[in-house]
């Protein structure tokens, strides 16, 4: 990948009018009714499926990879397969490399719309997650009270299996709630205030667990006789927070960014207020102490904020990205005091705005002596500006993508450095025109590049691109 003499070449381009979605060597389109293979040297049709009506739209997708060293009951769950979930609360697990449905589980009624899936503990436990409960504003009128916000359902993968399902109610959560997750076996509740409560997900479910129940049963529940994951009935609400669960951990956060990671554990906030904007403090999770030089503020004065969160390799480092600069960032103890931690500059990656001048007086060639009245943002388009840094895990690689806009048309480049020494080893330049007001992603697969562009009206571009050596 990183040798001088390889090289990219575009072999392959195409629009959609929906969304593109990339997973593992997959390219859906259509709203996953057609799916392409990339590692090919050029992408082939896997399969393509008739367009769904409205009503079997495809809210959300997860791919889903055999586990190692485990026996699972059925020939197909040793394949990969794609869960998605259907705008009229199907979950349905689909074959791969086929698109053929081998598990068809009917999630609720009408009561709840689900929405967005999510692990919990990738490829072992998923998350389905409603849109919140809104009442129509005649019921509001009418002092209707909505005590319930959210369903979340809970299931074990390969084989496909149903922990429980329960709701988030404002009588047990407080009334200002706008989001939950649950991650890493944590229920994360986030408040309109900027509060991030912080729960034990795996001693709720056993403390407030009604009956447990499996899928394709028959069941009795308040009333109802009917077959656990089939249509009407769906799912049972079999868990039922009747009081407050034990709190483990809350912060004050802007926007209720909160992340947690790090070795040892330390979390990530910004102070809740809007003048603290990208300002981030790195504190331990033991005892909230800010660690020494946990502080870090780039001064950035630019359109698009930095951003920062914790290293996906599980070194327990962080990236902070600004418009001209990546800064990769350890925690280590503090010398001569154990119980302290101090934030390091491990590395940092510097935009090339070498030929950038921003002289705030200029002298015209009579000698007049002009003044601008503004200086350039530090995301400017003119300047070369960060657009992306991800982590490629099976090359140990640090992807950046870099964008100078020139004239009408904007220069990207995608670079490989060195993921523990931050050493620059291979630059690639994107040969098609990459507009910063677009959104964008890119995607390197080993010797693969994806880069997909969306455009305001939902139209989409995507550009492939194979090392050929």
């Amino acid at each position: 990948m990183c040798q001088e003499s390889t090289k990219f070449k575009n072999v392959w381009t195409t629009h959609s009018a929906s969304p593109i979605a990339y997973e593992r060597g997959r390219i859906y389109l259509d709203n996953y009714q057609c799916c392409i293979s990339s590692i090919a040297q050029e992408p082939r049709i896997l399969y393509e499926k008739p367009k769904c009506s409205k009503s079997e739209k495809i809210e959300d997708a997860l791919l889903l990879e055999c586990p190692l060293g485990e026996m699972l009951p059925s020939p197909s769950d040793y394949k990969p397969s794609l869960i998605v979930l259907t705008v009229q609360n199907w979950l349905l697990r689909l074959s791969a490399d086929s698109g053929e449905i081998l598990e068809k589980i009917y999630l609720a009624g009408s009561f709840c719309k689900f929405r967005y899936l999510s692990w919990d503990i990738p490829q072992e436990v998923m998350v389905i997650k409603s849109a919140q409960n809104k009442l129509p504003a005649a019921a509001r009128q009418a002092g209707i009270q909505q005590s319930i916000l959210f369903y979340l359902a809970v299931f074990q993968v390969l084989p496909l299996s149903f922990i429980g399902m329960l709701e988030i109610n404002k009588k047990i959560f407080g009334n200002s709630v706008t989001d939950v997750a649950v991650s890493n076996g944590i229920l994360i509740v986030m408040y309109s205030m900027g509060l991030v409560r912080l729960y034990n997900f795996q001693a709720i479910s056993e403390q407030f667990m009604e009956q447990p129940f499996d899928l394709g049963h028959e069941f009795n529940w308040n009333g109802q006789v009917g077959v656990v994951g089939k249509y009407p009935f769906g799912l049972p609400c079999n868990i039922k927070i009747t009081d407050t669960p034990p709190l483990l951990f809350e912060a004050s956060s802007l926007e209720n960014a909160f992340q947690i990671g790090g070795y040892p554990w330390h979390y990530i906030i910004t102070p809740n207020k809007k003048k603290h904007k990208g300002v981030f403090h790195i504190c331990s999770l033991k005892d909230n102490a800010l660690a020494k030089n946990g502080i870090q503020d780039m001064k950035c004065c630019s359109l698009e904020p930095d951003w920062i969160y914790f290293h996906p390799d599980m070194s327990g480092r962080i990236i902070h990205v600004g418009p001209n600069l990546i800064k990769v960032l350890k925690l280590k103890e503090v010398k001569n005091n154990t119980d302290q931690t101090e934030v390091a500059e491990d590395f940092t990656i510097v935009a090339n705005r070498e030929n950038c001048v921003n002289n705030s007086v200029t002298v015209t060639a009579s000698g007049r002596v002009v003044k601008k009245r503004f200086n350039l943002l530090d995301d400017d388009p003119e300047q070369e500006t960060f657009k992306i840094v991800d982590y490629e895990d099976e090359l140990d690689l640090l992807s950046t993508v870099a964008v100078t806009q020139i004239g009408a048309d904007g220069r990207a480049h995608l670079d490989f450095h060195c993921n523990e020494h931050g050493i620059l080893l291979k630059s690639i330049p994107l040969l098609e025109s990459w507009d910063v007001t677009y959104s964008h992603e890119v995607y390197v697969d080993k010797d693969l590049v994806l880069h997909i562009e969306q455009k305001p009206n939902r139209s989409q571009l995507l550009f492939f691109s194979s090392s050929l050596m």
